[in-house]
């Protein structure tokens, strides 16, 4: 138990340092805005006509996820999801600095969407039946999958059945996390995001980090001399939703529409190469929606 609180102490303290640490080596919001479309036309009492007639949104995303969504230098988050809330945005006519973008972990995303703290979350949000219960999602909009990050010196961890019985390291209320304890037998260890697991690895606290392997890549192509990705393998399929309120069934609809049009006018590959494309170099297709 001593051993425990310890362990949750570093965490604490690695978490603090580390979000300095990720800020600072943040790009800034330089990627381009999408077109804003002009006065346009919802039916009364939607979602989508209260958004476009206040001008402005809430949008939930992560703020420490490199390439997805990573606070930078000028404050404001940066990533894939970040540019995939613009695109949503800019089709109710809100441009990009009408966004007011919230910090959302693994564990709060189901309350603050419940709680009315943002109007929709896009922060690598698994889909998955167990969420649906509490809130809905539009898309996917992309397909993770789950993954093994450990120190570049490490060669004992090549699979996630070699972790058994091995401390590892991922977020609370996460998918990966419970996986990793629930399949694959690991001794897990809670994090409140994926950076506070940084220095326990590099420490050898735990033997390895594991969440989806875009979130890891993002660790990796930071320090590519410290840390690896134990595969290229992923064991899971991730697909990534749009988290909404329960029951808004159009404007879940709604969002779909623009997914499938933001893939066919390009605008979700430029939103791809510009953040996540500039590490991973193949440009995903757009997963077939879940019109649920």
């Amino acid at each position: 138990m001593k051993a425990f609180f310890r362990r949750k102490s570093l965490l604490v303290a690695a978490s603090a340092a580390l979000a300095l640490s990720l800020s600072a080596c943040g790009g800034s919001s330089t990627t381009s805005n999408p077109p804003v479309a002009e006065k346009p036309s919802f039916a009364a009492d939607t979602t989508m006509a209260k958004l476009s007639s206040a001008g402005k949104i809430v949008i939930g995303t992560k703020f420490d996820q490199p390439l997805f969504g990573q606070k930078g230098l000028d404050g404001k988050p940066v990533g894939f999801d970040v540019e995939i809330g613009k695109l949503i945005a800019a089709k109710l006519g809100i441009p990009a600095d009408k966004i007011e973008w919230v910090e959302t972990v693994s564990a709060n995303r189901e309350q603050f969407i419940k709680q009315g703290k943002v109007d929709m979350i896009v922060a690598t949000y698994t889909i998955n039946d167990k969420r649906k219960t509490e809130v809905d999602f539009a898309g996917p909009y992309y397909e993770a999958g789950q993954a093994l990050m450990v120190n570049k010196d490490n060669t004992t961890i090549t699979k996630p059945e070699d972790v058994k019985g091995k401390n590892v390291c991922s977020v609370t209320g996460s998918t990966p996390a419970a996986t990793i304890v629930e399949k694959y037998g690991a001794v897990l260890v809670p994090a409140a995001t994926y950076s506070a697991c940084l220095e326990p690895l590099r420490n050898k606290q735990v033997e390895a980090i594991t969440t989806d392997n875009v979130i890891l890549a993002g660790f990796v192509s930071k320090e590519p001399d410290a840390f690896k990705l134990a595969s290229d393998q992923t064991f899971t399929k991730e697909p990534y939703g749009i988290g909404l309120k329960k029951d808004d069934t159009a404007f879940r609809m709604w969002i779909n529409d623009q997914l499938e049009a933001s893939d066919k006018d390009g605008s979700y590959k430029k939103a791809w190469e510009t953040t996540a494309g500039t590490v991973i170099k193949t440009t995903p297709a757009l997963p077939t929606i879940d019109r649920y």
